[in-house]
């Protein structure tokens, strides 16, 4: 159908002109459903899990966690024809001036995409293998809880693909929104509370990141990040104060995702509030979200601003890991919730060091060479801590336990204790837990080569202080149990199935990386974008 328009004409007579395309054909776009098909996946999985909730009978919904682990372990596999070519890239716009190749597209697998959608939906695997004991033992809601799981995750897969700043902040919400619903399943009072406080810090940073992503649309006409960055560099200098404050407060957003400080005080309160796999959940694919869309608006739509943000985020980085092993060294062994309470805190510290490699690649000549060192350290710490948490749950049952309930674990569960052992010294970087050491190492060098050397001893005291809690915890697995007995009943009985399948799958994807730390840089290895 051709469209008119009138306008003016020097005789005072209308002119009729065409607003017809040319070749209407050019307007259709074919999806590649390879491509997106890791994301779509979890989604579709979402939708079964929802319509057959309401269909079968209560006695039969165990069968909603099977149908989850199924959908995810399907996404996983989705991934494999996307590996060893060239990016594949859908949604392109072909009207976007000032980029090439993928730049004016929406949606791009390419490898650096791959590597952090395998963390988010390998970490959503295993927190519903997780999930499915505790949502028997804690009475959860089946049907929600499941269908909230792999909306998350559907969002937490999306993210890193995504390639233009609308896609990235509905890909964020998308992956957060069900998160405070998860939070809030738990009805022992701490779980709406949790989930509140989460819930208000997130809607909080959300908005200060809309307002900035809008400061940015304006300096530099465009939302695809490979054209902001070209806008950004020929901005007019009356626009130039309007762009840089639009980065600074796009950046809030992912900092919150990342629990980076001051955006960090959600953290113990929220795990601690939160069914124990959601907790694991958050700690590993949340902070890997959030980590992906930094990277991204960092080192593509902001690379102009190179030496500005690539400051702010070693400050940050620094003052994370600071804050987050002080308030590590500040937790109490004998109180309920400690167990909980220490992992929080720990992943706050851990996420300074996660921070490190992004700092640097604001003064490497090309930012992507640094990400590197940051999706290592994202995948080990991934497996580490996701394990952890499985046998906080296998021993305390719920977040109520306390560092000291873990005494004399390996007089009554050794296979238990020596897994918790192995995870811990993963965290903090020591022999046997060579993959803890090496991504330090791998994360330690970034900061070197990028001439920030202050960093890097900021980052090797605070690894020497946070020795200090893993090495505690380690130590009362194998020192005497009390008299009195501290282990719930819990610990007592044989382990569920699902939580010895978790345990097991964590476990040896430690050893065999710590066996063999090069298979982490080869997945990761080579130029991200």
């Amino acid at each position: 159908m051709t469209g008119t328009a009138l306008g003016p004409h020097p005789t005072g007579q209308p002119t009729v002109t065409s607003l017809a395309v040319a070749d209407p054909g050019s307007l259709i776009q074919s999806v590649d459903w390879v491509a997106i098909a890791p994301p779509l996946i979890a989604a579709l999985a979402a939708l079964a899990v929802l319509i057959t909730d309401l269909f079968l009978p209560e006695r039969h919904k165990k069968l909603l966690g099977g149908l989850t682990v199924a959908g995810l372990a399907l996404a996983l596999l989705a991934l494999l024809p996307l590996t060893g070519g060239s990016p594949r890239a859908t949604f392109c716009a072909q009207n976007v001036a000032g980029v090439t190749g993928n730049a004016g597209c929406s949606y791009v697998a390419d490898h650096f995409a791959l590597v952090f959608q395998l963390l988010a939906l390998g970490g959503a695997l295993v927190a519903a293998l997780l999930s499915t004991h505790t949502v028997e033992h804690e009475g959860l809601p089946r049907g929600e809880y499941w269908f909230l799981l792999l909306s998350s995750a559907t969002g937490a897969a999306l993210l890193p693909a995504s390639r233009d700043l609308a896609t990235l902040v509905i890909a964020l919400e998308v992956a957060s929104l069900p998160a405070f619903a998860l939070v809030a399943l738990r009805r022992d009072g701490r779980g709406a509370e949790a989930a509140l406080k989460f819930f208000v810090s997130s809607v909080t940073a959300t908005a200060v990141m809309l307002l900035g992503v809008g400061f940015v649309y304006a300096a530099s006409g465009s939302l695809h990040l490979g054209a902001v960055a070209e806008g950004l560099a020929h901005a007019p200098a009356q626009l130039k104060p309007l762009a840089e404050a639009g980065a600074v407060l796009t950046l809030v957003g992912f900092a919150f995702k990342v629990a980076a400080v001051p955006f960090h005080f959600w953290v113990p309160d929220t795990y601690v509030g939160a069914p124990l796999p959601v907790a694991g959940y958050l700690s590993v694919v949340g902070k890997a979200a959030g980590l992906s869309g930094l990277a991204l608006v960092t080192t593509i739509a902001f690379r102009p601003y190179a030496h500005t943000w690539g400051l702010v985020l070693a400050v940050l980085a620094a003052v994370t890991m600071t804050a987050g092993n002080v308030g590590a060294l500040r937790q109490r062994f004998d109180t309920r919730y400690s167990a909980v309470r220490l992992l929080a805190w720990s992943s706050v510290g851990q996420a300074g060091y996660l921070l490190v490699p992004l700092a640097a690649a604001g003064y490497a000549p090309s930012g992507a060479d640094q990400l590197g060192a940051t999706a290592a350290y994202a995948l080990i710490y991934g497996v580490v801590n996701l394990g952890a948490f499985g046998v906080v749950a296998a021993v305390g049952g719920r977040a109520g336990a306390s560092v000291d309930d873990f005494r004399g674990l390996f007089a009554r569960r050794r296979w238990t204790a020596l897994a918790l052992a192995f995870f811990l010294l993963c965290l903090a970087g020591l022999p046997p837990g060579v993959i803890g050491l090496f991504g330090k190492v791998v994360v330690f060098r970034s900061a070197v080569d990028a001439g920030l050397g202050w960093l890097a001893v900021v980052m090797a005291a605070n690894v020497v202080v946070a020795l200090y809690y893993y090495l505690l915890w380690t130590a009362r697995l194998f020192a005497p149990a009390r008299p009195e007995g501290a282990v719930t009943a819990v610990a007592e009985r044989r382990l569920p199935a699902s939580l010895a399948a978790t345990l097991g799958l964590t476990a040896t994807a430690a050893v065999v990386l710590s066996a063999a730390p090069q298979l982490v840089l080869q997945v990761v290895g080579g130029t991200l974008f």
